[in-house]
């Protein structure tokens, strides 16, 4: 069920989500949290909305989306209310802004939070450069990113490091948690040897590359080469090396020296994947703090790998 409400006001909205739990029996019990959502583009937030929707189904919650419109037009809000089918397991509001208001979404959303239940606050793109620090950063304890999508990954990820605050995360954090645990699991077999070296590959412009290589340098303590290719992860040893690279998009091969080849699966994820992980912990996540650390000794070659 969707229910447009044009030109409207917070108040309206409320009252208007009340009579649909009086009259439609759509209970408030079972929200886990408020998700707040904050995007620039009209023509990117169904794609968002979808995602958030998707993620619900893992966290039931109220999704509120802030799609922000040209400041330069009379002061309006049109808002609208999903519920049902067209809101996966939460229930969405829309809040269209314009003119002055697209300053004032943290006043906007303010009345329309769950009472006694975490936020957790998400910017697919355009993230403010201290996110802990903006209006609607304040009132969330969970701050979610995706340096991905931005125009400049590296950059952005430069960003969440100099402002990291406990709280913040980003999505390309996620996307590597499948390559993580592979690579925990391998260097939990013997040999137990020191890593001397390691190199990182993926597309130029990866953030998730670029934190792999970041999460590696925090946790072995060496620096960590940045290449360009296909997805691959190298480490080296006294015994030999130590080589997961990607072979099409859901496999991987794991090449250790003095053992046969093998194949491991690395399933894709998607934006509603990775978001339903973030919003799994409330609280403050030290290893992606380290890992952001850890991209001041990523050494970026500017070489190719084949």
């Amino acid at each position: 069920m969707i229910i447009d409400l044009p030109d409207t006001s917070t108040s309206a909205i409320n009252k208007r989500l009340t009579k649909l739990r009086e009259n439609s029996g759509i209970p408030m019990i079972g929200r886990v949290l408020t998700l707040i959502v904050i995007t620039d583009a009209v023509a990117g937030s169904e794609a968002a909305i979808r995602s958030a929707n998707d993620a619900s189904r893992e966290h039931p919650c109220r999704v509120i989306v802030v799609i922000r419109g040209e400041r330069a037009t009379p002061n309006r809000l049109d808002a609208q209310i999903r519920v049902g089918g067209d809101a996966g397991a939460s229930e969405v509001i829309v809040l269209r802004t314009h003119g002055g208001l697209t300053t004032q979404a943290a006043a906007l959303v303010t009345p329309l939070l769950l009472p006694d239940t975490p936020v957790a606050a998400w910017w697919p793109r355009n993230s403010p450069v201290d996110i802990a620090a903006s209006k609607i950063g304040k009132l969330a304890l969970r701050r979610i990113t995706d340096s991905d999508a931005e125009g400049h990954p590296s950059d952005a990820l430069a960003k969440r490091a100099a402002g990291y605050t406990p709280g913040d995360t980003d999505l390309t954090w996620a996307r590597i948690t499948p390559w993580r645990a592979l690579l925990t699991t391998l260097l939990d077999q013997r040999p137990h040897e020191e890593i001397t070296a390691a190199t990182v590959c993926g597309p130029e412009n990866a953030g998730s590359t670029d934190l792999a290589g970041g999460w590696l340098a925090s946790r072995l303590g060496i620096d960590v080469r940045r290449a360009v290719g296909r997805p691959m992860v190298a480490l080296e040893r006294a015994s030999g090396s130590i080589v997961i690279e990607q072979i099409d998009s859901h496999t991987v091969e794991v090449r250790i020296t003095g053992q046969e080849p093998t194949r491991a699966p690395i399933p894709g994820r998607s934006v509603a994947d990775c978001l339903a992980e973030d919003l799994r912990r409330m609280d403050s996540d030290e290893i992606f703090a380290e890992a952001l650390r850890g991209l001041d000794r990523v050494i970026d070659t500017a070489a190719s790998v084949r």
